[in-house]
């Protein structure tokens, strides 16, 4: 019964077939074998409109590299107080840029706060050269609780982005899992809510090791080519994130992948909310769900072979926990089954 992460999921049987096909014989490095060329024409299908493309092999890689294609001297980019790029990668984004800065900004729930995004932009007006100055806005869809932006907060965002001249990024490590619980599209749900750069996960959902950053105007990546070359991110074997991707997209394996890994989350939810002495801190929109429940109650669970992690209270989570309670984090995938998620549930009424 695994739910630390998604990450702990392995490859979707499709996509490791691929691998397979894709490793015999001889094709063209650095992305330009004609699956490389067959995938990037499948992500402007999907997005709608012509789009670069850039294989890399993190999240952290893709948010780093994406902020550095923004990057200012003196350049400050604006992130909820706990997206992963300030919480989890290192400083990354920070190396990457070569001295960007990463300001927090407030809001409930893991999204950003527009009044308190306008406040933050506030602070570093463009004559007072020494605090910096502004370069972008970088938001996670879905954020790091499982919360989703709806398409207009993302819209309302894109706005005080373009009234004060940035790019809007957006952090898509759980993009599928966003896509299919918001019942949107690729392109309803970024450019044309005003959207820049995404960072393009598939890890999380079935791929061995495929990311992108997909820069949504095509003629403003001209740059990314060397900044991903400089980072170390050009795999000369780039066609085997593309079969991954081939694979990935063929017959919405994406999409069918992502609706799976929500929907068993769901059910585990409705678990949680059934059983005595555990709430749902909040309701889940994709497939993370954190509940509050007795210490003890997360040993015996731990105990009996339930894998998952304890949590931090996030900020501004205005309800109370007893001395005796803790807030955990459970996060479901395509490989989680309906037989793994009965087993728990008998863990949770035993």
């Amino acid at each position: 019964m695994y739910f630390a992460s998604d990450n702990w999921a392995g490859a979707h049987p499709q996509i490791a077939a691929a691998l397979s096909e894709h490793a015999q014989g001889f094709a063209p490095a650095y992305g330009n074998s004609d699956l490389d060329a067959r995938v990037a024409r499948k992500f402007c299908e999907i997005f709608e409109r012509e789009v670069a493309v850039f294989f890399v092999g993190t999240g952290t890689a893709a948010n780093a590299l994406s902020l550095s294609l923004v990057n200012r001297s003196g350049g400050v980019a604006f992130a909820h107080r706990e997206a992963h790029c300030i919480e989890d990668e290192c400083g990354a984004p920070e190396y990457f840029t070569g001295g960007g800065r990463l300001c927090p900004v407030d809001g409930p729930v893991g999204r950003m706060d527009p009044g308190e995004l306008k406040s933050a932009i506030a602070r570093y007006p463009a004559e007072f050269i020494h605090a910096g100055r502004p370069m972008a806005v970088t938001i996670t869809q879905a954020t790091e609780i499982g919360t989703l932006y709806a398409l207009e907060e993302i819209e309302a965002l894109a706005e005080i982005c373009r009234s004060n001249a940035l790019p809007l990024h957006m952090d898509g490590a759980r993009f599928a899992n966003a896509l299919v619980a918001l019942g949107t599209t690729p392109a309803e749900m970024t450019w044309k809510r005003g959207v820049d750069i995404v960072s393009f996960g598939g890890t999380k959902n079935g791929c061995w090791c495929a990311e992108a950053v997909v820069v949504l105007d095509s003629d403003k990546a001209e740059e990314m080519h060397f900044l991903r070359k400089r980072a170390a991110q050009l795999f000369s074997k780039s066609r085997f994130v593309a079969a991954q991707f081939d694979a990935y997209f063929t017959d919405d394996l994406w999409l069918a992948s992502a609706r799976h890994a929500n929907a068993m989350a769901s059910k585990l939810a409705a678990l949680f909310e059934e059983a005595p002495g555990i709430r749902l801190a909040w309701r889940p929109q994709a497939n993370e769900i954190f509940p509050i429940m007795a210490r003890a109650t997360a040993e015996r669970l731990k105990e009996q072979g339930a894998v998952f992690y304890p949590w931090k209270v996030p900020h501004g989570f205005e309800a109370q926990l007893g001395e005796d309670e803790m807030l955990c984090r459970f996060v479901t995938s395509f490989a989680t089954t309906e037989e793994q998620i009965a087993e728990f549930g008998g863990l949770l009424t035993a």
